[in-house]
């Protein structure tokens, strides 16, 4: 049954845009505010509800606008507060909503709470970061910053350490500390009375340390201690969450979604539980890790469709009735889908990333689009690391390098892993399109045969397949409240599942291979085979009997039942 009243992000699609790659508007090589408010009839079109916004603020641009300078202002390559207003005007007048992202477990260390910090054990500001003595000449323990190296910098000026997860231009705040949480919540209230529609929350499960800051596990080939199981999911994560819904979040009706890395379901199913009052929803990492080796992403592994269904599986049901799932497959920090989960990206790109996104948009939970995904951009192979900008990837290269680990080896990890791939510009026509001027980074080459302008002139594209999905999500309840059952879980190259819901039961198939598959539908316990197809990516369904012949890179969505 229907809930008579849901939350509006239930039924909404998500589309995040990555500002400094998506349009430039005024021919300096960098996207900006004017450039997202020209494309709003083109985002208005697909049919998205929401746009999360990468970072906007200020920002010296260490880590592409995660180090923040100053919450409220806009970064001048971007625009201006006027810019941004008008943004969301716009937006609104045709039913966008805009998420902004929410990076508070660090700042810049040119934030002035960071200025004022360093520059004194005395400052009114000191315990707005953690801050600790050495261990001897060593830092105070051995974790790995995420960017590579020591999580520990030394400042010269107090002879102290200060911790940073990531660059170590991105100090970690301090959230034991009331006076900064306030501070944070001032901030948070700022872009909420803008009438903003909520937040993705940056590595929020990070933001609590245990606070002895123990050593972690040094693995083989591993030069750090690994850290994580003392700040992620800490010991006053919830404590931190429950307080800024109370102060801040629960006065407004927005969407939340944590990103949090190293979550399991029984931990999701507290923090997005609605009696806890936390966030509605997280970014799980799990799916995205399946063909990562076991101590780091650089170290692919091969596509395991049957790992990828299980883990799926595992989160839809674990938060069924119980939480909500973020249903994703790209963003900012992950390669292209369609290059990536054993996909023929040039001969059944168009085959495969309609089957991605039908395979994935079947699921409960709030979708979320990443830019250029709509039309099937692909990962870039650059031939030289001077053409990478992306810090993770550098520092990546400039650690390997130093071991001895041959150029070719690292780049190969970097064309599947990294984050590059995702952060070309947006490919708008196919002479590019994004700007007049040279692109802050280099456009990928495949621009001329993969681009919007192709996608929209062509009604059987790819950017028609998500422009129907997001319609069906608004049209059937089955879709936001259908009950999840996986079925031929060992199956290496169909992921075959059923939505049930009242009387009504929708068959989800889709082949994640280059071999044609038959398929009994008497293994989908079906008691009627009669059917409507409610979307597919070939032109047809072939069927014998009761036997379904499912070819490269199909996929199909079968209703059977009334309604």
């Amino acid at each position: 049954m229907v809930p008579l009243s849901e939350p509006w992000w239930k039924k909404s699609v998500v589309y995040q845009i990555y500002p400094r790659s998506f349009m430039d508007s005024n021919g300096d090589g960098i996207g900006d505010l004017q450039g997202i408010i020209s494309k709003i009839p083109y985002l208005q079109r697909l049919g998205i509800d929401v746009i999360w916004l990468s970072p906007i603020y200020d920002s010296p641009n260490d880590d592409n606008g995660y180090d923040i300078r100053n919450y409220e202002a806009i970064m001048s390559e971007f625009g201006t507060m006027e810019d941004f207003d008008q943004l969301l005007e716009e937006a609104k007048k045709v039913g966008i909503r805009i998420v902004m992202d929410l990076v508070v477990n660090h700042t810049s260390d040119e934030h002035h709470w960071f200025i004022e910090s360093r520059s004194s054990k005395d400052s009114q500001y000191r315990d707005y970061y953690i801050w600790r003595e050495g261990n001897g000449e060593l830092p105070p323990n051995n974790w790995e910053s995420v960017f590579s190296g020591s999580a520990w910098e030394k400042e010269k000026n107090t002879n102290s350490y200060y911790l940073h997860l990531f660059s170590k231009k991105q100090p970690d705040l301090n959230w034991e500390h009331q006076p900064l949480r306030d501070d944070i919540y001032k901030m948070m209230s700022y872009w909420l009375d803008k009438g903003i529609g909520g937040f993705r929350m940056d590595v929020i499960n990070f933001i609590s340390k245990d606070s002895k800051l123990l050593d972690g596990k040094v693995y083989a080939g591993q030069l750090y201690g690994d850290g994580s199981p003392y700040y992620i999911n800490g010991p006053n994560i919830h404590t931190y969450l429950q307080e800024m819904n109370a102060k801040v979040l629960s006065h407004y009706d927005v969407m939340t979604v944590g990103e949090m890395p190293g979550t399991s379901t029984d931990e999701a199913k507290i923090y997005t539980d609605p009696s806890n009052q936390e966030v509605n929803m997280i970014f799980t990492f799990e799916h995205m890790n399946i063909d990562h080796g076991p101590f780091e992403k650089w170290d692919i592994q091969p596509f395991n469709l049957v790992k990828l269904k299980k883990v799926l599986e595992k989160w839809q049901t674990a938060l069924y009735n119980k939480g909500w799932n973020s249903l994703y497959w790209n963003n900012h920090d992950q390669p292209r889908v369609v290059s990536r989960f054993g996909c023929d990206d040039e001969k059944y790109r168009e085959k495969s990333a309609k089957m991605l996104a039908i395979c994935l948009h079947m699921l409960q939970g709030t979708p979320y689009i990443y830019q250029g995904e709509e039309f099937g951009m692909t990962n870039v192979k650059f031939k030289s690391i001077e053409d990478y900008r992306d810090i993770e990837t550098l520092n990546m290269y400039k650690e390997k390098s130093n071991q001895g680990i041959p150029h070719k080896e690292i780049l190969d990890s970097i064309y599947a892993a990294g984050r590059d791939n995702a952060r070309t510009p947006m490919q708008w026509s196919t002479d590019g399109g994004f700007s007049t001027g040279t692109p802050w980074i280099n456009m990928n080459p495949n621009t001329p045969k993969i681009n919007a302008e192709l996608a929209l002139e062509d009604t059987s594209s790819i950017f028609y397949t998500y422009q129907k999905l997001i319609q069906l999500r608004k049209e059937h309840d089955i879709i936001t409240y259908g009950r999840f059952q996986l079925l031929l879980a060992n199956h290496v190259n169909l992921f075959v599942y059923k939505r049930i819901f009242e009387k009504q039961e929708w068959l989800v198939i889709s082949n994640f291979s280059k071999e044609t598959e038959l398929l009994d539908l008497s293994c989908c316990k079906i008691q009627d085979y009669k059917f409507k197809v409610i979307i597919a990516n070939y032109e047809d369904i072939k069927i014998e009997g009761n036997t379904l012949k499912v070819r490269p890179y199909e996929a199909f969505v079968l209703s059977f039942g009334r309604g």
